[in-house]
C-alpha cells in the first residue's frame, strides 16, 4: 500500500478527532452574563448577543461581550490552533498555497487570489461609507456607541423592545410556512426534522443538514430528501422571537433548496464541495431577507391578537439601522480577512496569544474598531464543514440584493409573490452543484456578479427609503383586507417538531398548520413556565 496515499487522510483523522474533543469543549462552556442585580445568567453566543442589542443596562451589556470574547481564548487553549497547523499541512501537500486557498478553490472554482480580488474591491468601495457611519453613530450617541457592546444596542435597542410584540415565536413557524406558500415554494415531498428552541449545550448556531439527499434515480424515480435543522431561541427573551423567525426563514430556504435538487446521483445535492457556499447562502439569504421587508411584517409581523406592525415602529427601525447597514458587510467581511490571515500565518506565530491579537487587528482595520461579535467566536472558524466559509455568505449576499433587484424590476413586489418559488427551483435549485454559481446568477439576473446592487442599497437616501417601504406596506394592508386566508396549505413537506429528544408534534399526524398549533401551545406553555 502506498502511505503517500493515505498521509492525507491520517491528516484529516487526527484533524476531525480534535475538533470533536474541541466542539464538546466549547458546547459545555458555562458562558453567560452578569445582570443588573449581580446574578450570572447562563446564556448561549446567540442569548448574549441579544442581551447586548436589547439590554438597556450598559453593564449588562459589557458583561455578554466580555463572555462572548472568552470564547477566543477558550477555543485558542483548547485544539483550535493545533487543528489550524493540521489544515494548512493537509492544504499544502495537496499542493494550495494554504487551508484558505485549497477550501475556496474546492468550493468556489476559483482561488483565494481571484476571490480577495472581488473582496479587495467591495471593501475599498464601501469603507468610505463605513467611516461615514461611524461618524453619525458617534454624533447621535456619543462616543461610547462605538463600544462593541453599546453599538447594537444604540442602533436598534429600543425599537427591538417595541417590535418584539409582533413577533411572537411561537407564531413564527406558521407564519413561515404561510409566506412560503404565498410564494408557491413545494418541498417536492421531503420530511423534515426542526429542533428550534435553544438548551443548554446545544450547539450554537443554526444549522440545516441532509441525512437523505434528494436526486432522481436511474430509473427515474425521485428520492425526496429529508433535512434536519435547528435555530437557537429563547422565546422568554426580548428580541429573540425576531432573530429566531430570522434563522427558520434562513434554514427553511436551504431546506427548500436541497429539495428542489433533481439530478442524477445524491453527489449533486450534497452541502459539501464541490457545491458553492455562495451557492448555497445565496437562496437562504434571499429567503430570510424578507423578514426586513415592510410588506412582509405588514401581513405577518402581527401581536397575538392580530393586530400588524405599526409603521411608525418599522420607521423607527429603518433610522436607527439603514444608516448603519454598512457595518454588517464590514462584519462579513473581517472573517474572510481574518480567515486568510491566520492560514498565512507560518505555524511557530499560531500561538493563542498571537491568533487573539491577529483577531483586534483585523477587527480594527476592517470595522473600524472591535466587533460586536469578536470573531473568535464565529463557530464557523472551528467547523470542518464551515471554515473558511464566510466568503461565501458576502458572495451570497451580493447576489442577494442583484436577485432582490431582478424581481422587483420584473414584478414590481416579492412578498407573497406566486412566481418566485418556481423562478428560484427552475434557475437556481433544480440543477444542484451540476453549474457555477457566478453562472446561475448571470442567467436569472442578466448580469454579471457584481456588488453594485448591494452598495446602491447601501447608499439609498432614508427617507426615500422610508417612502418606498411605505407605498408597499400600504399595498400589502390593502391587499390583506380583501383576501381570505387559506387554511389548507400544502407545501409538499411532513415535518416534525421537536425539542431534543421530545417530539412536539408531528404533520404526518394532524396537518401542517395542526403541527403548527401544537407547537405554538408547547411555546406558550414553555413561556409561562419561565415567567413564573
Amino acid at each position: 500500500m502506498n502511505f503517500l496515499l493515505w498521509k492525507p487522510w491520517l491528516f484529516e483523522k487526527k484533524t476531525n478527532e480534535i475538533e470533536g474533543n474541541l466542539q464538546k469543549a466549547r458546547n459545555g462552556m458555562n458562558l453567560g452574563y452578569v445582570d443588573s442585580n449581580g446574578e450570572f445568567k447562563v446564556a448561549s453566543s446567540v442569548g448574549l448577543r441579544t442581551v447586548m442589542r436589547t439590554n438597556s443596562d450598559e453593564a449588562v451589556r459589557k458583561s455578554a461581550y466580555e463572555a462572548l470574547r472568552s470564547i477566543g481564548k477558550f477555543v485558542s487553549e483548547e485544539g483550535f490552533l493545533e487543528i489550524v497547523k493540521l489544515r494548512n499541512k493537509l492544504a499544502k501537500m495537496l499542493g494550495y498555497q494554504d487551508y484558505y486557498d485549497y477550501t475556496v478553490t474546492n468550493a468556489e472554482g476559483f482561488g483565494k487570489d481571484k476571490l480577495f480580488e472581488i473582496l479587495d474591491g467591495l471593501e475599498e468601495g464601501t469603507r468610505p461609507l463605513m467611516v461615514k457611519a461611524m461618524q453619525d453613530l458617534e454624533k447621535i450617541h456619543g462616543k461610547k456607541a462605538l463600544e462593541p457592546w453599546n453599538m447594537g444596542y444604540m442602533m436598534s435597542g429600543n425599537v427591538i423592545k417595541k417590535m418584539d410584540p409582533y413577533f411572537p415565536f411561537s407564531k413564527s413557524v406558521e407564519n413561515y410556512i404561510r409566506s412560503y406558500a404565498a410564494m408557491k415554494i413545494n418541498y417536492c415531498n421531503s420530511t423534515m426534522t426542526l429542533d428550534l428552541l435553544d438548551r443548554k449545550n446545544k450547539y450554537s448556531n443554526g444549522f440545516c443538514h441532509w441525512p437523505v439527499p434528494a436526486w432522481i434515480k436511474s430509473d427515474g424515480t425521485f428520492v425526496p430528501s429529508k433535512t434536519n435543522f435547528t435555530s437557537l431561541a429563547d422565546p422568554s427573551a426580548v428580541g429573540s422571537g425576531l432573530t429566531a423567525l430570522t434563522t427558520l426563514m434562513h434554514e427553511a430556504g436551504h431546506a427548500a433548496h436541497f429539495a428542489n435538487i433533481k439530478q442524477p446521483s445524491p453527489l449533486f445535492s450534497q452541502e459539501r464541495a464541490p457545491t458553492s457556499v455562495a451557492y448555497a447562502e445565496n437562496q437562504s439569504m434571499f429567503l430570510d431577507s424578507l423578514v426586513e421587508d415592510a410588506a412582509w411584517r405588514a401581513k405577518y409581523a402581527r401581536d397575538v391578537h392580530g393586530n400588524p406592525l405599526p409603521f411608525d415602529i418599522h420607521e423607527e427601525s429603518i433610522r436607527s439601522t439603514h444608516p448603519f447597514k454598512v457595518f454588517q458587510l464590514r462584519g462579513m467581511l473581517s472573517v474572510s480577512y481574518f480567515e486568510k490571515a491566520l492560514y498565512e500565518l507560518p505555524d511557530d506565530e499560531v500561538t493563542s496569544e498571537g491568533v487573539q491579537a491577529l483577531a483586534d487587528k483585523i477587527e480594527i482595520e476592517i470595522q473600524g474598531g472591535l466587533n460586536p461579535r469578536p470573531l473568535l467566536s464565529v463557530p464557523h472558524l472551528v467547523s470542518d464543514e464551515a471554515s473558511c466559509y464566510y466568503q461565501g455568505y458576502t458572495l451570497a449576499e451580493m447576489s442577494v440584493h442583484q436577485t432582490r433587484e431582478f424581481f422587483k424590476t420584473k414584478y414590481g413586489y416579492i412578498v407573497d409573490n406566486p412566481n418566485v418559488g418556481p423562478t428560484l427551483a427552475r434557475h437556481y435549485w433544480e440543477c444542484g452543484n451540476s453549474r457555477p454559481f457566478l453562472e446561475l446568477v448571470r442567467d436569472l439576473t442578466g448580469k454579471e456578479l457584481s456588488e453594485d446592487a448591494w452598495i446602491n442599497a447601501l447608499k439609498m437616501d432614508v427617507e426615500e427609503f422610508i417612502l418606498q417601504e411605505k407605498k408597499e406596506y400600504d399595498e400589502m394592508l390593502k391587499r390583506c383586507q380583501t383576501e381570505t386566508q387559506d387554511d389548507n396549505i400544502d407545501l409538499g413537506m411532513t415535518v416534525q417538531f421537536v425539542d431534543g429528544d421530545e417530539i412536539i408534534a408531528d404533520s404526518s399526524e394532524t396537518s401542517l398548520l395542526g403541527a403548527c398549533k401544537q407547537f405554538e401551545s408547547f411555546v406558550a406553555n414553555r413561556v409561562a413556565k419561565a415567567t413564573n
